[in-house]
This record gives structure tokens, C-alpha cells and sequence, in this order.
């Protein structure tokens, strides 16, 4: 499967760099993370908990860092491995600034899927997947903005990350349009021909009287 996109960080990039090396950022943006430990300055070891359709079970693995430009761009490497099955990804990262205000961030990379959690279909991982990078955006933007404001007045970084409950039902929401995109899709696949057999008949039969 093949991820790509880019997103804009409010904040400079020397600081959304250092966020990125903060495992308890990491940990708080993707509710389901059980456990994440810093093993290296490059490398993150822990273990999530992830549904996709009416499979779910926990992963283990490990997040490697590599080809580190600092604050420019990096490597990232990811191997899991649980119940549910397995995942192997590579993709790479690279950070603009945009002024002193906001960093644009673009990846790219190919992830592999295996075990149980495939068969719920390449369009449902993907609609999973791309939902579930948008909220931990979002996490990661509260995150960073916080994390400058704190940084600016002296103090200590007061972050409180999403519940389980909210980023589940937040993937439900997104999964419930991309089925009503679906359902839409359908419409057009069958109503469509269906009224242009019916105009097709209404010309025979006004032929032939």
C-alpha cells in the first residue's frame, strides 16, 4: 500500500523536528498506544492496540530512524507484528520552513500488510489509515502549538491528548462517509443504466405503435 501526502505544521521546524523525537508526543497522538520506549536516540520500541472492521488485536514492533538530516529529513522503518497479523513500512520524510510561522511536512513510503487484517479490503484499510494520519495530525498540531506557547512563556508543556473513545469515534465518522461515498458510487452504477433501459424500452414501444 502506497502513502503519500504533506501537511502544514504551525509551528518553525526546528520544533517540529524536536517533537518527533519526543516519545510521550508520539505515544499521546495515536490513542491505542499501550506502551512506546525510546530504546536509542533512532530507535522506538512499543506495542498499539488497532481495529480496523471487526478485526482488532494489539501489535508489537519497532520505529527505527535513519538518513537523518537534521531538521531537514529522515527515514522512518517500521516493522509490527501481533494477532491480527503483520506490517513492514519504509517511508520518508522532509521538513520545509515556511517563514518562522509554519513547516510543511512531506512523505512518502510503502507499507506491507499481512495476516488477518488484510482481508478487510484494500479500500477499507485505506479510508482506516488515511482517518487515522488526519486525527494524529491534528494531535500532533495541539501538541506542537502548546509545546511553542510553553517554550515562550517558561513553563512546562500542558498537552491533553484525545481519549480512545473520541479518536474511535472519530475513524467511525470518517468510515460512515467513505460508505456513504460507496453507497453513492452504487447508485450511480445501477440507477443509472436502469433509466436508460427503460428510455431504450419507451422508444421501442413508440416505434412500434
Amino acid at each position: 500500500m502506497k502513502l503519500e501526502g504533506e501537511h502544514i505544521f504551525p509551528g518553525p521546524r526546528e520544533e517540529v523536528w524536536a517533537m518527533f523525537y519526543d516519545p510521550i508526543v508520539l505515544a499521546s497522538a495515536m490513542p491505542g498506544t499501550q506502551k512506546l520506549d525510546k530504546i536509542s536516540d533512532q530507535e522506538y520500541q512499543g506495542n498499539i492496540y488497532v481495529r480496523v472492521g471487526l478485526v482488532s488485536g494489539a501489535f508489537s514492533g519497532r520505529l527505527v530512524i535513519s538518513d537523518e538530516v537534521p531538521p531537514e529529513s529522515c527515514t522512518l522503518t517500521v516493522n509490527g507484528k501481533g494477532a491480527p497479523g503483520f506490517i513492514k513500512g519504509v517511508g520518508h520524510v522532509k521538513f520545509t520552513a515556511q517563514g518562522n510561522v509554519t513547516t510543511q511536512m512531506k512523505y512518502d513510503g510503502d507499507i506491507q500488510i499481512g495476516g488477518t487484517i488484510a482481508s478487510v479490503g484494500q479500500r477499507m484499510l485505506d479510508s482506516v489509515s488515511k482517518s487515522m494520519m488526519r486525527q494524529v495530525f491534528e494531535s500532533l498540531d495541539k501538541a506542537l502549538v502548546e509545546r511553542v506557547a510553553a517554550k515562550a512563556e517558561g513553563r512546562q508543556a500542558d498537552y491533553k491528548p484525545p481519549s480512545e473513545v473520541e479518536f474511535a469515534a472519530a475513524v467511525a465518522k470518517d468510515m460512515s462517509k467513505s460508505l456513504l461515498d460507496i453507497a453513492e458510487v452504487r447508485m450511480v452504477l445501477y440507477v443509472v443504466p436502469i433509466g436508460i433501459l427503460f428510455a431504450l424500452i419507451g422508444y421501442i414501444l413508440s416505434r412500434l405503435r
